[in-house]
Formats: structure tokens, C-alpha cells, sequence
């Protein structure tokens, strides 16, 4: 996702490497506008077809997803992850002394990993990208036509132009929360010092990700949530199960809780909530975190001048990711559907395929797999139990617990299961993985679904042994 910035920055960032000069030829064959997964897919899909491209981003190249996002947070919790076994290792019979923490080092591997996904720091990646063929320009796009944007006072002329502007935090009307302060992940992943207290309002995905960052490294952690169950599109049983791990980890977890209002005092912030039916409690903390999701960053973009339909929910497509507006495209967070850098990616490189394709593809959307990243992960592919019987679907539930799996066993990683679901015929329905590494085990699954085969091709893989895999395996068998 882009981010707005002064004018003063925005000058500063036109004078940056890999930006086009004012005489410049502003005609291109694509202008992406954002350069997250979707847009720098699109970006180098194009160029790579040897079409001109320019890529128009007003804030840290790469996105949220890779500066803020995915690839921090995933790297913040495999660290914390190494440091909780460290703590743990007399259970292996193993001597550490002492296990300490250095936050400063911590995230600047953080963003080490990230300069080194980038390929540089965005001055480098600006010139890779031009080496590729893309012309970056830093600063804020706005359409001023249906074929043209300006940035920077320069105006662009585009035979097709992309949407991928990517999402941004969403931000909850409670009283005094501005005033008295917060952050969001974009903060929360270079923070210089460690709360000793904080708040995590919103129990999704990125607030439970955050929740056991943050406990596993000392801070008390109070996650709230507004809604009867954390985790609420994911299967239940599961997820009740990893809630069950974040406690035992430290986290103070909290449903049906309402922030009434939120003030600054002399020793940090002071939270007025309601949970369920109890009575109003005073939670004072060092600093509140924003999880509450996130919404399509479309402000400013000028979609009226384009004749864009877009409305709350984001830009309206059809199924080749054209817009109604022949010439223009739209992927990724932009749309509001699924919020995946892995369903970016390949709509950017579809749309950017489609743009310039005589018969266009549609985006297949019939199997997106997603993991959430804590220790256990819990991945998850097709259908849940919940919406199966929603839909009077009549299915079955095969499961192996990860305590019968000797490479579990062994490794001492024996907390969650396989939830397998399939019809009577056992054709799969869904798959459901607790488990550490859950997002790798879930692969068979995904290939299974994709090309249609039955359970029964899962139950018959032979395996090396001992693996964590061989659980996927079992589950099928039961079909």
C-alpha cells in the first residue's frame, strides 16, 4: 500500500534514483499505480513482455506486505519462536543458563530480511526495477482522465492503467483514541522499545499474530475483541485450541469487549472497556495496537475523473480484473476481497496478462489456501465445518491428532491436528491444519482441490517417514 507524505517529502522523493525526468516521454502501455505484490507483479509481468511501464508508488517500495506487513511480522515471530524454545530447553534436556532478548537487534534483523527481499534499500530497487524496463516515479497518482494520472505535476498517458493502491488500517470512532494515541503494524514493526504493557484491539489474524510477538518477548499482553470468538472465519475448534496456546503463553484474551473511550495518563493510556455483560474495567497500558483490519486505499485516486465504479468495499471488476472502464484494471487489496499477498501477486500478473491478451483469463478464486503464522500455525484450504452445515452440505470429518504423529513426538511439537472434511464419495471439501508448519502441510491439500482428486489419492502418497506430512496422509485414509 502507498502512503501520503508532505509535499516537501514528495519533492524531495521525485529527485530519487530510478525516477523519470520532467522531459521525459510520459506514453506508456501500462501505469501501475501502487508497487505492493499486486502492482510490482503487474509491473515486471509487463515489462518483461517488453511493454513500457511506469510504477507510480508514494510511499516505501514493495508495499505493506514486504515494509510492514507479511514479511516482518513473519520474521518477528520466528524469532520470538527461537527465543521461547530457548527458554524451554531444559524439556530436552539441554542447559541454557539464560535466554535474553535484545529488541534493537531483534528488529533490525527485521529489517535486514526486508532490505534483502527488496533487493536493496528502495533507491536500488527503484534502479532494478528500471534495469527491468519499469520507470518509477515516487509521489502521489491521481487520475485526471480516463487515460491519464498525474504525480509530481507530470502527467501520464496510459493505453492501460492498473489499480493496486493495496489497503489501508482501519481506524475505530472511539472517543479519545486520537488524542490519546496509537499504532498500527506499520509502527508495531520497528518499534525502538518494548511496551510493558499493551493493548491489541481487534482479534483477527494480524492481532493474534501480534499478541504472541509481543507476550513471547516480556510484554503483558491484552488482546480485545468485539466480536463473540477470535479467529471467527476459521474453523472454531481449531482456533479455540490456539487461543487455548496463546493463554498458556500469557495473553489476557478478551471477547464481546468494547472500548468505551481511551485517555492518556501520566503512566501511559487508559482503557474504559466492557466485556460481555461484566461491568466497565479501567485496563491501563504503555500502548494500544490497531488490528482491527484493514479497507482499500482508494482516497485521492480520482476514480470519478476515471469514470471508475468503486464504492466502500472497493473497485468493482469483473472476473478478468477489468474494471467498467475498458482500459483499466484493478488487483489485490484494491478490490476488498482477499486480503492475501499471495492472491495479489497472481492477480497483478493475470491482469497485467490480460491487458494486453486477445481472449482474457479469468481469475480462478476456487481455492485460496491461508495460514495464520503463530506457534501452532493453523492453515486453512476450502470450506469450514461451520459453512458446510450452513449450506446443508452433508460431509465427514476425518482428523488425526498430532499426538499420534512420531515425528511430532520426536521434535516434542505435538500440540493441534489434521481436520480433513469430505462428502460421502470422499471428494474434499476442506482442510483445516493446526499444527508448527501448518502452512507447508497444507500443500497436498491445495493441489488435491485444485485438480480435483479424491481423498483417497492423499491416503495412498507414500511418504518418507518419520514426517509431519504423514498426518495430512493419515486424515485421508480415513476416507
Amino acid at each position: 500500500m502507498a502512503q501520503r507524505g508532505n509535499a516537501q517529502g514528495r519533492r524531495r522523493q521525485a529527485h530519487g534514483a530510478g525516477v523519470a525526468p520532467k522531459d521525459a516521454d510520459t506514453e506508456y502501455d501500462l501505469i501501475v499505480l501502487g508497487s505492493g505484490a499486486a502492482g510490482s507483479s503487474a509491473a515486471t509481468t509487463a515489462a518483461q513482455a517488453g511493454r513500457r511501464v511506469a510504477l507510480i508508488e508514494r510511499g516505501v517500495l514493495g508495499g505493506t506486505c514486504l515494509n510492514y506487513g507479511c514479511d516482518p511480522t513473519k520474521t518477528l515471530l520466528h524469532t520470538a519462536r527461537l527465543f521461547t524454545q530457548a527458554r524451554q530447553a531444559d524439556r530436552y534436556g539441554l542447559r541454557i543458563p539464560t535466554a535474553s532478548a535484545d529488541w534493537s537487534a531483534v528488529v533490525a534483523r527485521a529489517q535486514q530480511v526486508i532490505t534483502r527481499m527488496r533487493g536493496g534499500n528502495p533507491a536500488q530497487a527503484a534502479r532494478a526495477l528500471r534495469t527491468q524496463g519499469v520507470t518509477v516515479f515516487h509521489g502521489e497518482a491521481q487520475f485526471v482522465a480516463p487515460d491519464a494520472v498525474e504525480v509530481n505535476g507530470t502527467r501520464l498517458r496510459g493505453a492501460n492503467i492498473m489499480i493496486a493502491t493495496g489497503a489501508e488500517n482501519i481506524i475505530p470512532p472511539i472517543e479519545g483514541l486520537r488524542e490519546a494515541g496509537y499504532i498500527t503494524n506499520i509502527e508495531a514493526v520497528t518499534l525502538p522499545a518494548l511496551p510493558q504493557r499493551l493493548a491489541i484491539i481487534g482479534g483477527g489474524a494480524n492481532g493474534i499474530e501480534f499478541a504472541q510477538i509481543f507476550t513471547r518477548f516480556g510484554v503483558a499482553v491484552t488482546l480485545l475483541e468485539r466480536s463473540n470468538a477470535v479467529l471467527d472465519t476459521e474453523d472454531q475448534e481449531l482456533a479455540c485450541m490456539l487461543v487455548e496456546q496463546l493463554r498458556a503463553d500469557g495473553v489476557r484474551i478478551e471477547t464481546q469487549a468494547e472500548v468505551r473511550r481511551v485517555e492518556a495518563i501520566s503512566e501511559g493510556k487508559r482503557l474504559t472497556i466492557q466485556c460481555a455483560d461484566r461491568r466497565e474495567e479501567a485496563l491501563d497500558v504503555d500502548q494500544v495496537l490497531l488490528a482491527l483490519g484493514r479497507k482499500p486505499a482508494l482516497d485521492g485516486l480520482g476514480l470519478d475523473a476515471a469514470g471508475v465504479v468503486y464504492d466502500e468495499h472497493g473497485v468493482q471488476v469483473d472476473a478478468t480484473l477489468r474494471t467498467n472502464v475498458a482500459h483499466i484494471w484493478a488487483a489485490g487489496d484494491a478490490l476488498g476481497r482477499y486480503q492475501f499477498t499471495h492472491v495479489a501477486s497472481a492477480q497483478g500478473e493475470l491482469a497485467a496478462r490480460n491487458a494486453f491478451a486477445e481472449q482474457r483469463q479469468p481469475f480462478d478464486e476456487r481455492v485460496i489456501p491461508w495460514a495464520i503464522f503463530t506457534e501452532p500455525e493453523l492453515a486453512r484450504v476450502g470450506r469450514t465445518e461451520e459453512q458446510l452445515r450452513q449450506q446443508g452440505q452433508t460431509f465427514r470429518v476425518l482428523r488425526v491428532s498430532f499426538e499420534d504423529v512420531e515425528r511430532a513426538i520426536i521434535t516434542g511439537q505435538t500440540a493441534g491436528e489434521v481436520k480433513l472434511l469430505t462428502d460421502q464419495d470422499g471428494a474434499v471439501l476442506g482442510c483445516h491444519i493446526l499444527a508448527v508448519n501448518a502452512g507447508e502441510l497444507i500443500a497436498p491439500v491445495v493441489l488435491a482441490l485444485r485438480a480435483g482428486l479424491p481423498a483417497q489419492a492423499l491416503g495412498d502418497l507414500l511418504l518418507p517417514y518419520p514426517t509431519m506430512a504423514e498426518a495430512v496422509r493419515n486424515a485421508a485414509r480415513g476416507a
